[in-house]
C-alpha cells in the first residue's frame, strides 16, 4: 500500500502514555473483566455486537467513567510508530474521501477523532478495553483503538497487510458515517422493540453496511491517489473474511449458529466490501434493503 509520505490527519488523539485505572468497566457499580485481546476479539465478533454499543444503547448513558493517571512514557517500537503514522494517514484520506461525498450531496461533513490507546481508556460510551477490539463510540463522535490489534490481525486471525489495516480504520470510520446519517440512531430504536434474533439480523446490517462502506473509501481513495499495490486488495478482503462470525465461531470450536451472528458472515463481509470498493458508491450500500444479503 502507498501511503507513506501521505498527509496525516490532526483529528488524533494519543493515550497510549496513560494508564486506566482498571481493566473493565463500570456497569451498574461492577465490572465485566475481559480477557485476552484475541480472546475478547472472538466474544466481541461471535458473541454480540460492539460491547460498548450494546452496553449503552448507542446513547452513551449512565456509565462510570474511569479516570486516567499519567504515567512514564513507555518506549514505542518502530513497528508501532508505523502503525501510528499508517492511522493517522487512513485517517486523513477517510476525511478527504467522506468530506467530498458529503459536499457532493450537499451536507457537510464532521470529521471524528481517532484515539490511540493501550489496555484501557475512557470514552462517552463507558471504559474501552483493548480486547474490544477497535469500536466507535457514537455518543464522543471517536474511533478508539489499541495498535496491539494490529498483531491480533496479523499473527492470530491470519490476515496481514497494510491494506488489511486500513480497512479496520475505514470499518469504524463507516459505523460514523451512520451515525451522521442517523442510520445507526433507527437502528437502535428498532434494536431496542426486537427480540434477541431480530436485534441481531440489524446488527449484521449495520455492519455490513459498515464494510460496503470502507469499500466505497478504498474506491475513491485509489482512484484519487493510487494507493493500491498488488495484494493489497486481496489482504483487505482476507481480513474481512477472517473476522467473519462464522469462521470466528469454527475457530473457537462452536457450531455455526447465524442465528447469533452480529456482524456477518465471512462471504457476507466479502461481499458487501468489494460492493462498495467496486461502485465507489453509498447508495449500492443499503443494506436494509438488500434480500438475500
Amino acid at each position: 500500500m502507498r501511503w507513506d509520505g501521505n498527509r496525516e490527519s490532526d483529528n488524533v488523539e494519543d493515550r497510549r502514555d496513560e494508564a486506566g485505572a482498571s481493566p473493565g468497566f463500570s456497569l451498574g457499580g461492577g465490572s465485566i473483566g475481559l480477557g485476552t485481546i484475541a480472546i475478547g476479539l472472538v466474544a466481541w465478533l461471535v458473541f454480540g455486537a460492539n460491547p460498548l454499543q450494546v452496553i449503552s444503547a448507542l446513547t452513551g448513558g449512565g456509565h462510570q467513567q474511569v479516570q486516567t493517571r499519567p504515567q512514564q512514557p513507555r518506549v514505542h517500537s518502530a513497528e508501532e510508530e508505523r502503525e501510528a503514522r499508517l492511522v493517522r494517514v487512513v485517517l486523513a484520506d477517510t476525511e478527504d474521501v467522506w468530506g467530498q461525498i458529503f459536499q457532493q450531496r450537499g451536507a457537510s461533513y464532521q470529521q471524528p477523532k481517532l484515539v490511540l490507546f493501550s489496555n484501557s481508556t475512557p470514552t462517552a460510551c463507558g471504559q474501552g478495553e483493548s480486547a474490544m477490539g477497535p469500536f466507535y463510540c457514537p455518543a464522543d463522535r471517536k474511533v478508539y483503538i489499541d495498535l496491539a490489534f494490529y498483531r491480533t490481525l496479523n499473527q492470530q486471525l491470519g490476515a496481514p497487510g497494510e491494506f488489511a489495516e486500513a480497512y479496520v480504520i475505514a470499518h469504524e470510520v463507516g459505523h460514523h458515517v451512520q451515525n451522521l446519517l442517523g442510520i445507526s440512531a433507527k437502528v437502535d430504536a428498532l434494536r431496542r422493540q426486537s427480540s434477541e434474533r431480530k436485534a441481531n439480523a440489524l446488527s449484521v446490517r449495520l455492519e455490513l453496511q459498515a464494510d460496503c462502506f470502507a469499500g466505497v473509501w478504498g474506491n475513491h481513495a485509489d482512484k484519487a491517489r493510487h494507493i493500491l499495490e498488488g495484494g493489497d486488495l486481496e489482504s483487505a478482503l482476507n481480513a474481512a473474511s477472517k473476522i467473519g462470525d462464522d469462521t470466528l465461531q469454527r475457530s473457537a470450536g462452536r457450531a455455526v449458529v447465524p442465528d447469533s451472528f452480529t456482524h456477518g458472515s465471512s462471504a457476507q463481509r466479502v461481499r458487501w466490501f468489494k460492493r462498495g470498493f467496486d461502485s465507489g458508491d453509498i447508495a449500492q450500500c443499503d443494506t436494509f434493503a438488500a434480500n438475500p444479503l
